[in-house]
């Protein structure tokens, strides 16, 4: 896992108070805040770019639709972002301000993707990371899913649910790693200062 990661910014996606509604259903990983937690600490110390992304649902329904209590950021993701983007898709590069523009005007070439939820808005962010050329490394246990109702009957659990996008972006649109191993490499990659 050789990277550059003074090119390399820290997407932290979703972290907010209304993906703890209990109507989600049951989560995987508890870790996962604690892990989103040590990669912002480690990013900041290095002078590393650090974005945060916000879900604005448009849904009236939702606990992220603006003005709610559940679209701020749980307190893990806290003090000021580099960057500060929202969104109402899955996706981080389709949300304001353009983030693929910010990147590539700062001369980013990589992002860790960390956040909630797994297989949904950070997988497509991902994705789209991968496909806009970036070297893409998905912090697997620093992101967090839930159960999911499965098309024909049944549940499938969130454990399920994350080896799935593991398996889905391995090799193709992101590196899977670990927070430890992450870690150990932003640690030995850190500026002479």
């Amino acid at each position: 896992m050789a990277r550059d990661l003074d090119r390399t910014a820290l997407l932290v996606i979703d972290v907010q108070k209304g993906l703890d509604d209990p109507r989600l259903g049951p989560r995987n990983n508890p870790d996962c805040e604690a892990n989103v937690a040590a990669l912002i600490a480690a990013w900041r110390a290095a002078g590393r770019a650090v974005v945060f992304v916000r879900h604005d649902s448009a849904r009236p329904d939702s606990p992220l639709r603006p003005g709610q209590p559940g679209n701020d950021f749980k307190p893990v993701v806290s003090g000021t972002p580099d960057l500060l983007v929202t969104k109402h898709t899955n996706s981080a590069f389709l949300g304001t301000p353009d983030l693929h523009g910010w990147l590539a005007q700062r001369g980013i070439t990589g992002v860790a993707i960390a956040g909630i939820q797994t297989n949904y808005c950070c997988e497509a962010t991902a994705r789209m990371a991968g496909d806009l050329g970036y070297d893409t490394l998905f912090v697997l246990d620093a992101t967090h899913t839930f159960d999911l109702p499965a098309h024909g009957g049944g549940t499938i659990a969130a454990d399920e649910l994350a080896r799935v996008t593991a398996s889905n972006l391995q090799d193709e649109s992101a590196d899977v790693v670990t927070t430890a191993d992450l870690l150990r490499l932003a640690t030995s990659a850190r500026r002479p200062g």
